[in-house]
C-alpha cells in the first residue's frame, strides 16, 4: 500500500479508511519494517488489550500502558520500553501527563508515532478528546519521528484540523501524504424506522434479534443502556450483555471478551463500545437513539458485516431523542459563564495546594448537572494554561493544581474556539437529521458527506433504493441547472421560515389557502416548477442539503434556508458542483399556474 511505502520513506501520513478495512494492519506492518519501537496512541483500554493480545499470539513483542496497569507492572514495562524490548507500545493519550512516562520516552528510540482514531484530536471531530491535544507537545519529546494518523470518519475539515493540531506540514515537517480509501459498504442495509414510543423500539429490537441473532444495540446514555438491557433480559429472555464507560476496567474487558467469544451475542452499549472489536460476523447494528453526527453513525454501523456478508443496520427514530444529543452538544460546548464559575471554584479550593478529586466530584461541588460540561471546562482551563492535571494510575481521579501566575485572559481565544465548535457540532447534528429525512439513497448521502464522490451512487441496499438502481453524482446539465437555481431562489425568498413542504407547494403553485394567507403566492418563484413532480423536488432539496447548499434546522419544524455555499451555487460559482439527480419517474400532469388577482 502506498501509505506504508511513504511512511517507510520517512514521510508523515494521514490515512482515512472505513471501519474494518485494515487501518491497524497498515501501521502494524510499518512498525515491523522499521528498526525501533512504534508508539500507538489509542483512546480505549479495551482496544489496546485486544490489539496487544493479537500481536502476542503472533510472536510480536507488544504491550500497553494505561490506568489498568498496576504501579509495579508499570515500572517493569517502562524499563523494558527504555531498553527497546517492544516493537509496538499502545498508550492512552493521558499518559503524556505522567512525568515517569515522559522521562522514559525521552530515553527510548522511537521510529513511528501512530495516532489511532485521529479524529479525536480535532475539535471539529465527532469524538473530540482534549487529552489528544497533548500529542503536539509529545512530538517535541521525539524529534524527527514520523507520524501516521489514522481514522475511519474524518470529513475534509477534520482531516485538515488533524494536520494542524499535529503541526504536520509546519517546518521542518513536510506536508503529510493524505490517503482516503473507499467508504462504500454495499453489504450494509441502511434503514430508518419511525418509532413513536419506546415500546415500538423494543418490538423492532426483538424482531431484529430474532432475524439476525448477533449484533449491537447502541444507545445514547449509560442509564438508557441499563434500561434497554434489562428490558431485553426480562421481557425478551435475551441474555444481553451491557457495556458503558462507567463500568470498571476489568468489567469492560470481561464484557468485550464475552461478546467476541459467544456464539450469538447481543450487546447493549453506549458509543464507548466498538473500537477495535475483532468480530467479523456482526449481523446487525441497531441505534435506539439518533447519533449526534453522520461520522458517529457510520463508524458504529461499520462494525457490522466485516466479513463482507449482508448486515442489517436500523436507526429507530423519534424526534424527542434529538434533545439528548442537544444536551451532549451543550456539554461539549459550555458557555463562558459556566467555565468561569468552575474556574473560580477551582481557584478557591486549590489555593492551598493541589486537590485530588474526580470530575464527578467537581461537578457535584459546583452544582453542575451536566458532567460533560465540567469535563470540557477543565480541558479548556488546561489548554489556557490555568491549571495542570495528572491522572493517578489505576484510578479515575486527577490531581489538579493551579499554574502560578496564570492569566485568565488566556481564556478569551478558548471561548471563541468553543463558539465555533458549538456551531459545527450543531451543523453535524443537522446533517444527521437530514440523513434521517433523506428521500434518496442513504449510502450516496453518506459517501457524499465524506467527500467520496467517486463511489456516491445508489446502492440497492437501503430503505430508499430500488435494487440495482444507479444514480451517481454528476455535473448538472443546462436544464438541470435551471431547476436547481429555481429551487434555491425559492428557498432564499422564503427567508428560512418554512420547511421543504411549503417550498415545494410554492414552486408547484399548489392551491393551498395557507399560501395565500401568508402571501407566498405573490413570490416571484411561485409556480416556476409546476410541471415537476413534488417527489422529484423533494429529492433535489435533500440532495442540495447533503451538498451543504441548504441548511435545515434541528428541531421539529425542519425549516430550510440558503447557505453561503448555496448562494454561490445559484450564481454557478462552484466549479466542482455535482449532484445526484433523482431517477426518472413517471411524470405527473402539469398543473396550471394560478392567476394572481390584485
Amino acid at each position: 500500500m502506498e501509505a506504508i511505502r511513504e511512511s517507510l520513506a520517512g514521510r508523515d501520513v494521514v490515512l482515512v479508511m472505513p471501519t474494518g478495512s485494515g487501518k491497524s494492519l497498515c501501521y502494524q506492518l510499518t512498525a515491523l519494517l522499521l528498526p525501533h519501537t512504534t508508539l500507538v496512541i489509542s483512546p480505549l483500554i479495551a482496544l489496546m488489550k485486544d490489539q496487544v493480545d493479537a500481536l502476542e499470539r503472533r510472536g510480536i513483542a507488544a504491550t500497553f500502558l494505561n490506568s489498568s496497569v498496576d504501579p509495579e507492572e508499570m515500572a517493569s514495562r517502562l524499563a523494558r520500553l527504555r531498553a527497546g524490548r517492544f516493537k509496538l507500545v499502545y498508550i492512552a493519550p493521558e499518559r503524556f501527563r505522567n512525568s515517569r512516562f515522559v522521562e522514559a520516552l525521552a530515553q527510548t528510540p522511537i521510529s513511528l508515532l501512530t495516532v489511532d482514531e485521529a479524529h479525536c484530536i480535532s475539535q471539529w471531530g465527532h469524538d473530540f478528546r482534549p487529552d489528544y491535544l497533548n500529542l503536539r507537545n509529545a512530538l517535541g519529546q521525539i524529534p524527527g519521528v514520523r507520524v501516521m494518523a489514522v481514522t475511519a470518519t474524518a470529513t475534509p475539515d477534520v482531516r485538515e484540523d488533524i494536520s494542524t493540531q499535529l503541526q504536520l506540514g509546519v517546518a521542518p515537517r513536510a506536508a503529510p501524504a493524505v490517503h482516503i480509501h473507499g467508504f462504500s459498504r454495499p453489504n450494509l442495509h441502511l434503514t430508518v424506522t419511525r418509532t413513536p414510543t419506546h415500546a415500538a423500539k423494543l418490538d423492532r429490537v426483538r424482531a431484529c434479534i430474532r432475524a439476525h441473532h448477533t449484533g449491537i444495540v447502541y444507545v445514547a446514555t449509560r442509564r438508557q443502556a441499563e434500561r434497554v438491557c434489562n428490558l431485553l433480559r426480562d421481557t425478551g429472555r435475551t441474555p444481553a450483555l451491557l457495556y458503558h464507560g462507567a463500568l470498571s476496567d476489568d468489567e469492560r474487558a470481561r464484557v468485550q471478551d464475552a461478546f467476541i467469544s459467544a456464539e450469538s451475542p447481543v450487546i447493549v452499549a453506549t458509543n464507548a463500545f466498538g473500537m477495535g472489536v475483532d468480530r467479523n460476523n456482526v449481523r446487525f447494528v441497531i441505534h435506539w437513539d439518533v447519533p449526534g453526527s453522520v461520522e458517529a453513525y457510520y463508524q458504529e454501523v461499520g462494525r457490522a458485516g466485516r466479513d463482507g456478508q449482508p448486515a442489517w443496520c436500523e436507526l429507530l427514530f423519534n424526534y424527542a431523542d434529538v434533545r439528548t444529543q442537544q444536551f451532549f452538544v451543550d456539554g461539549a460546548n459550555p458557555s463562558p459563564a459556566v467555565i468561569l464559575a468552575i474556574w473560580e471554584h477551582i481557584q478557591r479550593h486549590c489555593a492551598s495546594g493541589p486537590q485530588r478529586q474526580s470530575l464527578e466530584a467537581w461537578a457535584a461541588a459546583v452544582g453542575q448537572k451536566n458532567d460533560m460540561a465540567v469535563r470540557t471546562a477543565f480541558a479548556v482551563l488546561e489548554r489556557a494554561n490555568l491549571i495542570r492535571r495528572e491522572q493517578e494510575t489505576g484510578t479515575r481521579v486527577h490531581t489538579t493544581a493551579l499554574v502560578p501566575g496564570a492569566d485568565a485572559a488566556a481564556l478569551k481565544p478558548q471561548f471563541e474556539g468553543l463558539r465555533i465548535k458549538a456551531d459545527r457540532d450543531g451543523r453535524r447534528l443537522q446533517a444527521m437529521l437530514r440523513f434521517v429525512d433523506h428521500s434518496g439513497c442513504r449510502h450516496a448521502y453518506i459517501l457524499s458527506y465524506f467527500g467520496d464522490t467517486a463511489g456516491a451512487a445508489v446502492c440497492g441496499g437501503c430503505d430508499r433504493c430500488a435494487p440495482r438502481e444507479t444514480r451517481a453524482l454528476a455535473s448538472p446539465t443546462e436544464p438541470q441547472w435551471l431547476v436547481i437555481q429555481k429551487i434555491l431562489s425559492c428557498v432564499s425568498r422564503m427567508q428560512g421560515r418554512y420547511g421543504a413542504r411549503r417550498v415545494i407547494q410554492v414552486l408547484r403553485a399548489d392551491p393551498d389557502p395557507y399560501l395565500t394567507e401568508r402571501g407566498l403566492d405573490a413570490l416571484s418563484t411561485f409556480g416556476l416548477l409546476s410541471d415537476v413532480p413534488a417527489a422529484e423536488i423533494a429529492s433535489l432539496i435533500d440532495a442540495l442539503a447533503a451538498d451543504g447548499s441548504i441548511a435545515v434546522t434541528a428541531d421539529d419544524y425542519r425549516q430550510i434556508s440558503l447557505t453561503p455555499r448555496g448562494i454561490r451555487v445559484v450564481r454557478r460559482d462552484v466549479p466542482d458542483f455535482r449532484i445526484a439527480w433523482p431517477a426518472p419517474r413517471r411524470a405527473a400532469a402539469a398543473r396550471p399556474v394560478r392567476r394572481r388577482t390584485y
